[in-house]
């Protein structure tokens, strides 16, 4: 049968890196013990806060980085990070980087998040990520033995072109590392995912920051994997876990035979708009 099978990481990322590595070790050892050929995080998996962002940030060739690829050797499987903080040497910010390692502990893929949450709803919900972070300048797709993959960060979510452009790039699967807040995610988070998987017909997995954080907003968690076909197959609990889960490329195949939408797509920007 032609799958792949993952592992979600959902986790309350604090300050502490080390104490956040040991829940992360923890993800991946319960992962790879089901079988699991990947684990993946959410966003800003070592560190999350905006309070000490910049100090706690690193290059890819840093502790954070080869703690990842350790873990990777040591299991045997590929970690895709989620998220850290990397340093720009070209900039006194930093970027929300993505960092995809096989088992061999070695970097398959970089993704630096593209855009950047600056926004204003009042109260204790006001984020500018653009205080912090430069935006990446590259769409990222990734194609190995396991599979096709495609990379975005969170608010990328909102930006259904960036998904577009992915899947014509070949990725079956898009990753969502994030971490939506509560006062969003109940009402956007699960609507956004399937659409993007019911318009690309792709794999969405999105994985989840839960919980209070540092700052003292909450995460909204709800870390989950949906078809092409725009069904959860799996979801995760309310608390900090891991969650596995098969991903069958031949269903995928499958749903873009029976309804061909791609194949059906005309390229917009190629007609003339009357005004």
């Amino acid at each position: 049968m032609n799958k792949l099978r993952i592992g979600l990481g959902q986790i309350n990322t604090r300050t502490n890196v080390d104490e956040n590595f040991k829940v992360i070790n923890k993800i991946v050892s319960e992962c790879s013990q089901q079988g699991a050929e990947m684990v993946i995080f959410p966003e800003c998996s070592t560190y999350l806060s905006q309070k000490g962002a910049i100090e706690n940030a690193q290059f890819l060739n840093g502790t954070i980085i080869d703690k990842f690829k350790s873990l990777a050797k040591e299991y045997n499987v590929y970690i895709h990070n989620g998220s850290y903080i990397e340093k720009d040497e070209n900039s006194d910010k930093a970027f929300n980087t993505s960092v995809l390692i096989n088992p061999k502990g070695e970097i398959e893929a970089t993704y630096r998040k593209i855009h950047l949450y600056d926004v204003d709803m009042g109260e204790n919900l006001v984020y500018k990520e653009s205080n912090i972070f430069n935006r990446g300048d590259s769409i990222v797709n990734i194609s190995n033995e396991l599979g096709d993959f495609g990379m975005t960060i969170c608010y990328d979510l909102r930006f259904p072109e960036l998904f577009r452009k992915l899947t014509l790039n070949g990725a079956k699967l898009i990753f969502v590392p994030a971490a939506f807040t509560v006062h969003t995610g109940k009402d956007h988070w699960e609507a956004l995912l399937k659409a993007r998987a019911i318009e690309n017909q792709i794999y969405i997995v999105a994985v989840g920051q839960i919980g209070e954080r540092a700052d003292k907003k909450v995460s909204f968690g709800n870390s989950m994997v949906i078809d092409p076909w725009g069904t959860v197959i799996a979801k995760a609990s309310e608390r900090v876990c891991s969650t596995v889960v098969d991903v069958d490329w031949d269903y995928l195949e499958h749903t873009r035979k029976i309804l061909p939408s791609l194949n059906n797509r005309v390229d917009i920007d190629k007609l003339k708009t009357v005004k």
